[in-house]
């Protein structure tokens, strides 16, 4: 998998296995080709392979040159040979695009094509010179005041504008490399951040994925996902699932003595166990796969494995299942593909903003396109009428070359005009905006695994939060218990205990837990103990350490080996089971888990004296009443400790779970207390203040849960909010048959505060009915967080998925878009500064671009119309551009976040980008450009008492005129640049304005290059030096966009009621509610060409559809008096089955495509027409009811032979 460390080394894989050959006979007594035979068998194949060659695994490991308890020694010499001999543990990336490529397909831009073909034609005809005697013929076309240095100028031009399309590629290609980078540097932080445990002189350590070596003995648990392959040398009820490789979606029971063999890329879901490392890197099963496909492909593999074994993970949840009842196996692959798609297609697809912004930009470049062949059409004409009608002159040859002249330049004024109309700038802006987050959110501890998920952050609306971990501390301490038939409020002193319960307390909580679960001494002096492993178990073996007791002994005395039996702890089982054999033959079964669960398998309680008494249901009652409730009130997790003793003879059925964890012997319950975190509070504050609903969903008791969420802030006192338990919401949500009904869940969630004893079922229930719901008129945005493997599919399901850093299993780091690096809830509020951000960057942006546009097309567009010349010359054109394309977008894109952000409510997904107030913003600097712009052109030679630069004949020199116009539009728009940093109307425009140094520098900069253009531009860009006094005039006009900004943000936005928004997403009359589950992501037009096939074969299939319905009808008309139990009588009777409303029909047809169904909502209705051709016409027929019969056939309430027939095709 792409776990693997891709480390930028380059790695020869048929070099290294040659050399090895040679050397490792020597060295180790097994070659690496007989590993990766070996690793290729599975099952009792592999064992008798085994116990061929090596006699044992012990065997094996000895032939490696290691020990299966010790592990390798940690000598840098060794790890190296073995590096050498068997390879490293990475498979090599693919190479990053060159800078060359990059520049290559900046160059595939078409306005830039359009424009070097121009620049070229340009260059090529002003080196064409006309003999000089004719040219009195041509008229005064070419006349003018021009001397032989300025014929000769003319190529300058052409040259000009190549040089700048030179620039616009070398920037652009320089923003792609650089996010390139940027994005590679985060995969690698990505990678660098998975360790994994291995044994190393018998000490277990955490190393990087990377050093793992063949020979090393690694230690598996659940949720982690291989890193390499190997064979299993002991484990406890460990389950994998192999889906990723095998697609294979059960989990496969792994065992020492039946199937040992674990492959890399697959994921461990139950159990734990320690294994030997046997293959790594390109040799490893995953390893394989990837050289085959070569590692480009490689990363598409990846994302389909991801996306095959969440599917299968998914499968595997009973909910989910739910949704996928109407599959049958016939076309069970039709849908896997479809689930691949799925499960695919959202994370590499346009985010929603790019979504909209690429709808913008198409927009506004149709506009651009149309002003520009205006433009030309216009130019061109005037041309032609003048010379050749109202001059009456005639073609001819010789002046052939001047008259394309002045049609190329007509033609380039025409593409200037579109290059400046097209915001090319968006996209990259988008980009900026979101590298530059990502990048800062990391220093946040947010590490930002899809790019896309940052900017959804912004707009969420609901966040479902963990509780253990991300608001409390995770770090958990017994602070109550209750033994003996006593509570102590506090933890008592061993002499108040019966000793032989304290034994058993001691011997229960120290075997009965993972041995990778230990408290060592505190890292600094005067520090709390570490908690290593999992933290539940680690505050039971603090409460050993408080009652002056020691673990340790008891674990020496009986190691993991001698385990007979582990049942280990899932989210089902809300319990763990250790059994040993005791010394006389019989077993003893330890027990700890859930209170309110394992009391009801106890039978019977140790008493007062250390006796043991029946605990009967009235008991049980009462003790939960006394003792468990008022814990969990105070916050406080509950966990019972029990045991059974077990005969050995005859040995018990141990498959059999359910009959060996129960008639247990309660032996105390204790209280574990996990502080909430200190910060939480106020985050969460920040959160509802900012519109953002905050949801906890805990496997937790709902006392504890609810004293939680008291004191996190989440619930107040007086609100009116819903907790629930699991149980109870799958109660309320499930109709009579036991399926989930939307409109129920519609009833439940917006009250829902706290989901407690929730399954990762019910987490995913949760998310999908938010997502799906449609009570409110914003959808719902909801971000999750998780750190189990049965996380998975909620995390994929969430609009944004936030997994642990810390606690989080690699799994669900798998199925996230941002991680968690410090498991800490405020850092999501981070998020979602960050994600407000991106949001208010792009749209500053867009409100700068779009004046600068708007300007800049009616000026050129305008001025050739009226002057026959654009006052804009193309290079002066594309030094804007990139002023207000290149530059203001990372100028904008990068302003840093502020907490007035979280003031305000979410944006909705289909707000549009550009609010009323921006569109009055940027009408209003339109006008007032427009206006300083043409009084220059039109009076500007008599206010400045210079010559006029209008009706200029080809090659004339530049004019200062048009200089100050080139000037003045420059100036304005720095300015307005300023204007642009806020969008809300606020007043003070430079607010925080130096705690953004890139966009001082940048406008700093591009004033310090306009003097330069200006002074010393010349003739490439049209430019004439100015004047101090000029200078300081085209500087008042700018500074006036600053006064005039105060005068537009003074007109109240609600009295223009002319005014139009932009740029909003799809409308919701677009969207069935099949595309907002999907993420609601705009498909590309390629992607809709694929999904038109199974459009079309869903067609085929209604039309026999409708065919067998007309066939029924028929029959049916038969009975024509009778009412039929197939046939309704009214069009209402008809809508009001629920069976028959079309989402329905949406989940029990899985061949129609989620995306499409917009297109294809008319033909779910039945309809009973007499020509199946209906379909086509996209006719809905429901609004006659006029059948042969005047009946209304629908789909039966019994299955039919139809819905077979369909599942069947």
């Amino acid at each position: 998998m792409g776990e693997m460390a891709n480390s930028a080394v380059e790695f020869y894989p048929k070099r290294a296995g040659s050399r090895a050959e040679a050397n490792h006979s020597g060295d180790f007594g097994v070659s690496l080709d007989e590993l990766r035979s070996l690793m290729e068998l599975r099952g009792a194949e592999a064992l008798q392979k085994i116990q061929e060659n090596y006699g044992d695994t012990e065997g094996l490991c000895q032939r490696l040159k290691s020990s299966t308890t010790d592990g390798l020694s940690d000598n840098p010499a060794d790890l190296e040979r073995r590096a050498q001999a068997f390879g490293q543990n990475f498979i090599p990336p693919k190479k990053p695009k060159t800078f060359l490529q990059l520049v290559w397909e900046a160059l595939q831009d078409v306005t830039l094509i359009i424009l070097e073909i121009a620049a070229i034609i340009s260059l090529g005809l002003s080196f064409y010179q006309p003999p000089g005697e004719e040219s009195e013929a041509c008229g005064n076309v070419s006349g003018g005041g021009e001397d032989e240095g300025e014929a000769e100028a003319g190529w300058i031009e052409g040259a000009a504008i190549l040089l700048s399309v030179i620039c616009v590629v070398l920037v652009t290609a320089f923003n792609d490399w650089s996010k390139e980078k940027q994005f590679r540097g985060l995969q690698s932080r990505i990678e660098q951040e998975q360790r994994f445990a291995v044994v190393r002189n018998g000490n277990v350590i955490q190393i990087p994925v990377a050093d793992m070596v063949v020979g090393d003995v690694a230690q598996v648990k659940y949720g982690d996902l291989l890193p390499t392959d190997g064979i299993l040398i002991q484990g406890n009820d460990l389950k994998i699932d192999e889906s990723s490789l095998t697609g294979e979606s059960d989990h496969v029971r792994k065992s020492a003595d039946k199937d040992p063999m674990l492959l890399s890329g697959t994921h461990v879901m139950e159990g734990s166990g320690r294994m030997l490392v046997t293959a790594v890197g390109v040799n490893s099963q995953s390893g394989i796969i990837f050289t085959l496909l070569g590692a480009g492909e490689g990363e598409e593999e990846k994302k389909e494995k991801k996306g095959r074994c969440e599917v299968e993970e998914a499968k595997q949840d009973g909910a989910v299942a739910m949704e996928m009842q109407p599959l049958k196996s016939a076309e069970g692959g039709e849908v896997e593909e479809r689930e691949k798609k799925k499960a695919n297609v959202p994370k590499k697809e346009k985010s929603v903003l790019q979504g909209k912004l690429t709808k913008l930009a198409v927009q506004i470049g149709k506009a651009g396109l149309v002003m520009s062949a205006i433009t030309v059409i216009i130019l061109v004409l005037y041309f032609v009428i003048e010379t050749f009608v109202v001059q009456r002159r005639t073609w001819l040859t010789e002046c052939t070359p001047i008259y394309v002249q002045y049609f190329v330049k007509f033609f380039i004024i025409g593409v200037t005009v579109l290059v400046v109309a097209v915001p090319e700038g968006l996209p990259l802006a988008v980009t900026i905006s979101l590298a530059y987050s990502v990048k800062k959110m990391m220093k946040d501890n947010n590490l930002v695994r899809h790019l896309d998920a940052c900017e959804t952050m912004g707009n969420a609306t609901a966040i479902c939060s963990d509780k253990t971990g991300t608001l409390t501390t995770n770090r958990m301490t017994v602070v109550q218990v209750h033994l003996n038939d006593q509570h102590f409020r506090e933890i008592p002193e061993p002499s108040q205990v019966n000793p032989n319960t304290l034994e058993m307390v001691v011997n229960a909580i120290a075997i009965n837990s993972a041995y990778t679960s230990k408290i060592m001494p505190p890292d600094v002096e005067g520090g709390l103990p570490k908690q290593v492993g999992n933290k539940t178990e680690c505050g039971l073996l603090g409460f050993v350490l408080d009652l002056k007791r020691d673990y340790a002994p008891v674990r020496e005395q009986i190691p993991e080996e001698k385990l007979y039996k582990v049942y280990t702890f899932n989210s089902v089982r809300k319990s763990m089971s250790t059994v040993v054999q005791l010394p006389d033959g019989s077993f003893r079964l330890y027990s700890k888990g859930a209170s309110e669960i394992l009391l009801k398998k106890c039978s019977s309680i140790l008493g007062a004296g250390g006796e043991t008494r029946s605990f009967r249901p009235r008991d049980r009652d009462e003790m939960v009443k006394k003792v468990i409730e008022p814990m969990a009130c105070e916050g406080l997790r509950t966990i019972c400790i029990a045991y059974r003793d077990l005969p050995g003879d005859p040995e018990p059925e141990w498959e059999n779970e359910a009959d060996i964890v129960t008639d247990l012997t309660c032996i105390c319950v204790v209280g574990i207390e996990d502080p909430v975190r200190p910060e939480v509070p106020e985050a969460i504050r920040k959160c509802q203040r900012a519109g953002i609903t905050v949801r906890m969903v805990t496997g937790d008791n709902i006392n504890t849960a609810r004293a939680i969420a008291a004191k996190c802030g989440i619930i107040q006192p007086g609100d009116d909010f819903l907790c629930l338990e699991g149980k109870d919401f799958n109660r309320r949500i499930r109709n009579e048959k036991g399926e989930i009904e939307q409109e129920r869940i519609d009833k439940i969630w917006p009250k829902l505060r706290v989901l407690a004893r929730s399954s990762p079922t019910d987490k995913h229930t949760l998310v999908k009915g938010i997502i799906d719901s449609t009570v409110l008129e914003q959808r719902q945005v909801v971000a999750v967080t998780g750190d189990g493997t049965n996380d998975g599919p909620a995390l994929k399901k969430a609009d944004v998925g936030f997994a642990m850093g810390i606690a989080g299993t690699d799994v669900a780091k798998e199925a996230s878009d941002i991680i968690l690096t410090d498991d800490n809830f405020s850092s999501i509020v981070k998020a979602v500064m960050w994600g407000r951000n991106v949001y208010d960057s792009i749209s500053k942006f867009l409100q700068f671009q779009l004046t600068v546009n708007v300007v800049a097309v009616i000026v050129a567009f305008t001025g050739a119309c009226i002057t026959q010349d654009s006052p804009l010359k193309a290079v002066q054109m594309l030094w804007v551009n990139l002023i207000m394309d290149t530059f203001a977008s990372l100028a904008l894109a990068t302003e840093p976040p502020t907490e007035a952000l979280l003031l305000r409510k979410p944006y909705g997904r289909n707000n549009p980008l550009i609010s009323l107030t921006m569109m009055k913003n940027i009408l209003g600097h339109g006008v007032y450009q427009l206006v300083i712009i043409f009084t220059l052109l039109f009076v500007g030679e008599k206010i400045f008492n210079i010559d006029s630069g209008r009706n200029a004949p080809l090659h004339s020199p530049p004019s200062e005129h048009y200089t100050i116009i080139f000037n003045t539009f420059v100036l304005m728009q720095l300015f307005n640049e300023i204007n642009a940093r806020k969008i809300h109307g606020e007043r003070n425009v430079f607010d925080g304005i130096f705690s953004n140094p890139i966009f001082c520098s940048i406008v700093l900069g591009t004033f310090g290059v306009q003097i330069v253009i200006v002074q010393f531009g010349g003739k490439p860009f049209s430019c004439a030096p100015l004047n101090m006094e000029q200078w300081l005039w085209c500087l008042f006009v700018g500074v006036g966009e600053l006064l005039w900004g105060q005068v537009i943000a003074t007109v109240p936005t609600s009295h223009l009621k002319c005014l139009k928004e932009a740029g909003t997403g799809p409308g919701t009359d677009e969207m069935t509610e099949d595309e907002l589950a999907e993420d609601e992501e705009e498909i590309d037009h390629a992607e809709r060409e694929l999904r038109r096939g199974q459009i079309l074969w869903f067609r085929g299939l209604n039309r026999i559809q409708t065919q067998m319905r007309v066939v029924k009808a028929f029959r049916s008309s038969l009975y024509d008096g009778i009412e039929k139990p197939e046939s309704r009588n009214s069009i209402h009777n008809f809508m009001a089955h629920p069976e028959f409303l079309i989402n329905d029909f949406i989940h029990n047809i899985p061949l129609i495509d989620d995306t499409d169904i917009d297109d294809e909502s008319e033909l779910l209705p039945a309809t009973p027409n007499r020509n199946n051709n209906a379909i086509e016409s996209n006719v809905h027929h429901l609004t006659r009811p006029t059948d042969h019969i005047g009946h209304w056939t629908s789909f039966p309430r019994q299955p039919c032979p139809l819905l077979s027939l369909e599942t069947s095709l």
